[in-house]
């Protein structure tokens, strides 16, 4: 029997908005799914990857980041996911370059955003900018998972040091019922920070996109026990839906713990019926 899957973490996959270094990556990575300048980027086609892989839902992220992976607008991202209920849309911010904060995060959730993406390593901002705290009071009182990106990046510009994720650690301690994705578990410094915050963090939970899935156990020793704080996540177009789920059933975890990663914790979070 196959396992339904919920990938937490995707991007809006248009190549025309993103820096010619994100662009480049994605073709050094290799992705069979996505091959730049041959994969039509629409929601039918995208549709037809997921149901290969058996992914029922996937949460496509915008980024508005010029300095360092260019502008994906969080209009564009609504749009693209009006075509299917399978498509969950994010927001996101940066208080670098939008003005009025909460106005902007306030006019998608009218708009129907399902969550907010935070990138302060892309940004160039610390997560814990007091100007972004109204926002994060308003995700908790209407039940919206706050994503943030922990761990390093690769691209030039990229402040890494606001990757850290004791930052996390803060503002899920001041905003105890605010559901907080830690997107990459801390890739790269800090995985054992990562673990030891779900740990403690109730309502903190890690997203293991873009980690190479067969060192999952390396990275998070503890996996298997707090198997109901993980969510599963490719990073996609970086890499394969079908090949990252592959791998991720290839690991010594038990079933129960496959189930919970690959669908019911994301279920959860994201509110899904």
């Amino acid at each position: 029997m196959k396992l339904k899957v919920i990938d937490v973490h995707t991007h809006y996959a248009d190549v025309k908005v993103w820096s010619p270094h994100v662009v480049e990556w994605w073709k050094k990575m290799g992705n069979p799914e996505f091959k730049v300048g041959e994969f039509e980027y629409n929601p039918s086609n995208l549709l037809e990857l997921m149901d290969r892989a058996n992914v029922e839902y996937i949460v496509i992220l915008p980024e508005r980041c010029p300095k360092v992976t260019g502008i994906t607008m969080p209009e564009d991202v609504i749009e693209f996911c009006k075509h299917s209920e399978r498509f969950i849309p994010f927001t996101d911010t940066n208080p670098n370059i939008v003005t009025y904060l909460y106005e902007d995060f306030e006019r998608f959730v009218d708009m129907g955003v399902k969550g907010l993406k935070i990138h302060p390593v892309h940004g160039n901002f610390d997560p814990r900018d007091s100007r972004l705290y109204p926002i994060y009071y308003l995700c908790m009182k209407r039940n919206l998972p706050v994503m943030f990106h922990t761990g390093s990046s690769v691209f030039p510009g990229a402040a890494n040091k606001f990757g850290n994720p004791m930052y996390i650690d803060e503002i899920a301690g001041d905003f105890p019922e605010l559901k907080i994705i830690m997107a990459h578990g801390g890739r790269g410094f800090w995985y054992s920070e990562a673990q030891f915050i779900v740990r403690l963090r109730k309502n903190v939970y890690i997203d293991i996109s873009g980690l190479p899935v067969r060192r999952l156990k390396d990275y998070f020793p503890d996996i298997e026990r707090l198997k109901d704080k993980f969510l599963f996540g490719t990073d996609w177009p970086a890499v394969s839906f079908k090949n990252t789920i592959e791998e991720f059933l290839a690991l010594d975890l038990s079933q129960s713990a496959k189930e919970a990663i690959l669908y019911y914790n994301a279920k959860g979070v994201l509110g899904i019926c």
